[in-house]
């Protein structure tokens, strides 16, 4: 079975620490990380937002993905942050 690294953010820190998601990469040891273990009890919980950050041509072609996530572009970040409260806590996924 492929293990998943999950890397999490708070989208607060997006915002204010000027962290821009096109130039993370999920290997950067100062990025929280979480495995599929420890996300599964999240699952549903309304106060986290799974965001899958793989390119469009992957997300389509990949069968695999997390039920509730949603496919946001990484390189468009100011289009789409202010949907998410700065109270919720954003898990950005790139299996």
């Amino acid at each position: 079975m492929r293990k998943l690294s999950i890397c999490v953010a708070l989208l607060s820190l997006a915002l204010m620490g000027g962290l821009f998601l096109g130039d993370v990469a999920c290997g950067q040891q100062d990025i929280p990380r979480m495995t599929k273990e420890e996300l599964k009890p999240l699952l549903g919980n309304a106060d986290v937002v799974i965001i899958d950050v793989r390119s469009k041509p992957d997300w389509e072609k990949d069968e695999l993905k997390i039920h509730g996530a949603v496919r946001e572009d990484p390189t468009q970040v100011a289009s789409w942050m202010d949907k998410y409260s700065k109270d919720k806590t954003l898990v950005f996924y790139c299996a």
